[in-house]
Protein backbone atom coordinates (compact mmCIF):
# COMPACT_ATOMS: atom_id res chain seq x y z
CA UNK A 1 0.00 0.00 0.00
CA UNK A 2 1.65 3.42 -0.84
CA UNK A 3 0.45 6.47 0.40
CA UNK A 4 -0.33 9.77 -1.48
CA UNK A 5 1.23 12.82 -0.32
CA UNK A 6 -0.43 16.35 -0.55
CA UNK A 7 1.34 18.61 -2.90
CA UNK A 8 2.83 21.72 -1.65
CA UNK A 9 0.35 24.65 -2.41
CA UNK A 10 1.53 27.28 -4.69
CA UNK A 11 1.49 30.80 -4.29
CA UNK A 12 -0.51 31.42 -7.09
CA UNK A 13 -3.26 28.93 -5.79
CA UNK A 14 -3.08 30.63 -2.42
CA UNK A 15 -3.90 34.02 -3.54
CA UNK A 16 -6.80 32.75 -5.81
CA UNK A 17 -8.03 31.47 -2.50
CA UNK A 18 -7.58 34.49 -0.90
CA UNK A 19 -9.32 36.57 -4.17
CA UNK A 20 -12.10 34.20 -3.96
CA UNK A 21 -12.88 35.29 -0.13
CA UNK A 22 -12.61 39.39 -1.23
CA UNK A 23 -16.43 40.02 0.06
CA UNK A 24 -17.36 43.71 -0.22
CA UNK A 25 -18.98 44.55 2.67
CA UNK A 26 -15.75 42.56 4.61
CA UNK A 27 -14.49 45.45 2.75
CA UNK A 28 -16.26 48.53 3.50
CA UNK A 29 -15.73 48.07 7.18
CA UNK A 30 -12.54 46.95 6.97
CA UNK A 31 -11.47 50.30 5.16
CA UNK A 32 -13.23 52.19 8.43
CA UNK A 33 -10.78 51.04 10.36
CA UNK A 34 -7.92 52.13 8.60
CA UNK A 35 -7.11 48.58 6.91
CA UNK A 36 -7.48 48.00 3.28
CA UNK A 37 -8.51 44.58 2.38
CA UNK A 38 -12.07 42.32 2.25
CA UNK A 39 -11.40 39.11 3.81
CA UNK A 40 -13.62 38.17 6.71
CA UNK A 41 -10.91 37.80 9.35
CA UNK A 42 -12.53 34.45 10.70
CA UNK A 43 -12.60 33.12 7.02
CA UNK A 44 -8.57 33.97 6.90
CA UNK A 45 -8.17 32.27 9.95
CA UNK A 46 -9.77 29.01 8.44
CA UNK A 47 -7.96 29.28 5.61
CA UNK A 48 -4.78 29.29 7.84
CA UNK A 49 -5.64 26.06 9.69
CA UNK A 50 -5.84 24.25 6.67
CA UNK A 51 -2.70 25.37 5.08
CA UNK A 52 -1.19 25.14 8.50
CA UNK A 53 2.59 26.60 9.53
CA UNK A 54 4.46 27.10 5.84
CA UNK A 55 7.25 28.98 6.69
CA UNK A 56 8.63 29.38 2.53
CA UNK A 57 4.94 30.18 1.67
CA UNK A 58 4.70 32.92 4.52
CA UNK A 59 7.64 34.85 3.23
CA UNK A 60 6.27 34.79 -0.41
CA UNK A 61 2.91 36.04 0.64
CA UNK A 62 4.19 38.73 2.93
CA UNK A 63 6.64 39.95 -0.17
CA UNK A 64 3.37 40.18 -2.56
CA UNK A 65 2.28 43.55 0.10
CA UNK A 66 -0.90 42.66 -0.36
CA UNK A 67 -2.73 42.99 3.23
CA UNK A 68 -4.84 40.29 2.98
CA UNK A 69 -1.68 37.86 1.68
CA UNK A 70 0.46 39.21 4.49
CA UNK A 71 -2.30 38.45 7.52
CA UNK A 72 -2.64 35.06 6.17
CA UNK A 73 1.51 34.85 6.21
CA UNK A 74 1.62 36.10 9.74
CA UNK A 75 -0.84 33.36 10.75
CA UNK A 76 0.94 30.29 8.83
CA UNK A 77 4.14 31.70 10.50
CA UNK A 78 6.63 30.34 13.20
CA UNK A 79 7.66 32.83 15.36
CA UNK A 80 11.36 31.72 15.64
CA UNK A 81 11.93 31.29 12.19
CA UNK A 82 12.01 35.45 11.92
CA UNK A 83 15.19 36.91 13.24
CA UNK A 84 15.69 40.18 14.46
CA UNK A 85 16.59 41.96 10.98
CA UNK A 86 13.61 40.14 9.69
CA UNK A 87 10.99 41.71 12.26
CA UNK A 88 12.29 44.95 11.76
CA UNK A 89 11.97 45.21 8.27
CA UNK A 90 8.52 43.59 8.32
CA UNK A 91 7.30 45.97 10.79
CA UNK A 92 8.34 49.23 9.15
CA UNK A 93 6.69 47.32 6.05
CA UNK A 94 3.14 46.85 7.57
CA UNK A 95 1.98 50.19 7.12
CA UNK A 96 -2.09 48.71 7.90
CA UNK A 97 -3.48 48.78 11.31
CA UNK A 98 -4.04 45.47 11.45
CA UNK A 99 -1.28 43.48 9.71
CA UNK A 100 0.90 45.74 12.27
CA UNK A 101 -1.01 44.35 15.08
CA UNK A 102 -1.00 41.41 14.08
CA UNK A 103 3.06 41.16 13.43
CA UNK A 104 3.65 42.43 16.95
CA UNK A 105 1.37 40.25 18.82
CA UNK A 106 1.99 36.76 16.69
CA UNK A 107 5.21 36.95 15.79
CA UNK A 108 7.32 39.54 17.78
CA UNK A 109 5.80 38.82 21.40
CA UNK A 110 6.61 35.47 20.88
CA UNK A 111 10.40 35.63 18.92
CA UNK A 112 13.38 35.62 20.89
CA UNK A 113 14.56 39.30 20.21
CA UNK A 114 10.93 40.31 21.37
CA UNK A 115 12.95 42.58 24.23
CA UNK A 116 15.79 43.57 21.85
CA UNK A 117 13.04 44.93 19.43
CA UNK A 118 11.10 46.50 21.94
CA UNK A 119 14.22 48.91 23.05
CA UNK A 120 15.01 49.73 19.95
CA UNK A 121 11.78 50.94 18.67
CA UNK A 122 10.19 52.37 21.89
CA UNK A 123 12.33 55.72 20.77
CA UNK A 124 11.93 55.21 17.01
CA UNK A 125 11.59 58.25 15.05
CA UNK A 126 8.88 56.66 12.78
CA UNK A 127 5.97 57.07 15.16
CA UNK A 128 4.50 53.82 13.96
CA UNK A 129 7.60 51.90 14.68
CA UNK A 130 7.85 53.43 18.10
CA UNK A 131 3.81 52.33 18.72
CA UNK A 132 5.44 48.85 18.21
CA UNK A 133 7.92 49.36 21.03
CA UNK A 134 5.32 50.69 23.27
CA UNK A 135 2.62 47.89 22.77
CA UNK A 136 5.45 45.43 23.77
CA UNK A 137 6.30 47.90 26.66
CA UNK A 138 2.47 47.31 28.11
CA UNK A 139 2.36 43.92 27.66
CA UNK A 140 5.69 43.50 29.61
CA UNK A 141 4.10 46.20 32.59
CA UNK A 142 1.22 43.64 33.12
CA UNK A 143 3.91 40.05 32.54
CA UNK A 144 7.16 40.89 33.36
CA UNK A 145 7.61 44.42 34.78
CA UNK A 146 11.23 43.36 36.90
CA UNK A 147 13.90 45.82 35.21
CA UNK A 148 11.23 48.34 33.99
CA UNK A 149 11.43 51.82 35.19
CA UNK A 150 7.63 52.79 35.87
CA UNK A 151 8.22 56.14 37.22
CA UNK A 152 10.41 57.08 34.17
CA UNK A 153 7.64 55.26 31.98
CA UNK A 154 4.97 57.38 33.27
CA UNK A 155 7.86 60.50 33.14
CA UNK A 156 7.49 60.19 29.60
CA UNK A 157 3.86 59.35 29.48
CA UNK A 158 3.29 62.87 31.00
CA UNK A 159 5.46 64.62 29.00
CA UNK A 160 4.80 62.68 25.19
CA UNK A 161 1.11 61.35 24.67
CA UNK A 162 -0.66 64.27 24.42
CA UNK A 163 0.94 65.61 20.94
CA UNK A 164 1.44 61.96 19.79
CA UNK A 165 0.25 60.97 16.61
CA UNK A 166 -2.55 58.67 16.89
CA UNK A 167 -1.39 55.18 16.94
CA UNK A 168 1.56 56.09 19.06
CA UNK A 169 -0.80 57.93 21.50
CA UNK A 170 -2.77 54.97 21.66
CA UNK A 171 -0.52 52.90 22.83
CA UNK A 172 1.29 55.26 24.91
CA UNK A 173 -2.26 55.21 26.45
CA UNK A 174 -2.45 51.58 27.19
CA UNK A 175 0.98 51.22 28.69
CA UNK A 176 -0.23 54.33 30.95
CA UNK A 177 -3.33 52.32 31.57
CA UNK A 178 -1.92 48.89 32.68
CA UNK A 179 0.91 50.33 34.65
CA UNK A 180 -2.31 51.79 36.94
CA UNK A 181 -4.11 48.78 36.65
CA UNK A 182 -1.27 46.33 37.47
CA UNK A 183 0.18 48.78 40.07
CA UNK A 184 -1.24 49.57 42.56
CA UNK A 185 1.49 51.97 43.90
CA UNK A 186 1.15 53.94 40.74
CA UNK A 187 -2.60 54.08 40.12
CA UNK A 188 -3.20 57.72 42.08
CA UNK A 189 -0.20 58.91 39.79
CA UNK A 190 -1.67 57.45 36.48
CA UNK A 191 -5.29 58.31 36.89
CA UNK A 192 -3.85 61.77 37.58
CA UNK A 193 -1.84 62.02 34.42
CA UNK A 194 -4.71 60.69 32.54
CA UNK A 195 -7.14 63.00 34.36
CA UNK A 196 -5.11 66.35 33.26
CA UNK A 197 -4.27 65.09 29.91
CA UNK A 198 -7.64 63.90 28.69
CA UNK A 199 -6.43 61.75 26.17
CA UNK A 200 -9.28 59.71 24.43
CA UNK A 201 -11.80 61.01 27.12
CA UNK A 202 -14.40 61.77 24.22
CA UNK A 203 -14.02 58.66 22.46
CA UNK A 204 -17.02 56.41 21.01
CA UNK A 205 -17.79 53.39 23.07
CA UNK A 206 -20.01 51.10 22.24
CA UNK A 207 -22.54 50.37 24.99
CA UNK A 208 -21.28 47.30 27.58
CA UNK A 209 -17.25 48.53 26.33
CA UNK A 210 -14.76 49.84 28.81
CA UNK A 211 -13.66 53.28 27.54
CA UNK A 212 -9.91 53.70 26.43
CA UNK A 213 -9.81 56.65 28.72
CA UNK A 214 -7.21 55.85 31.14
CA UNK A 215 -9.03 56.79 34.54
CA UNK A 216 -12.17 55.23 33.59
CA UNK A 217 -10.44 52.04 31.95
CA UNK A 218 -8.32 51.78 35.15
CA UNK A 219 -11.24 51.65 37.57
CA UNK A 220 -13.49 49.70 35.57
CA UNK A 221 -10.68 46.33 35.54
CA UNK A 222 -9.69 47.08 39.10
CA UNK A 223 -13.08 47.14 40.01
CA UNK A 224 -13.64 44.03 38.21
CA UNK A 225 -10.59 42.45 39.66
CA UNK A 226 -11.77 42.93 43.26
Amino acid sequence: MTSTSVPEPTLTAVLADLAALEDPKARAVNERHGDDHGVNLTTLRALAKRLGPREDLARQLWKTGDSAARLLAILISRPKQYGRADLDTMLREARTPKVHDWLVGYLVKKNPNTEVLRLAWMNDPDPVVASAGWALTADRVTKRPDGLDLPALLDTIEAEMKDAPDRLQWAMNTCLAQIGIAHPDLRARAIDIGERLEVLKDYPTPPHCTSPYAPIWINEIVRRQR
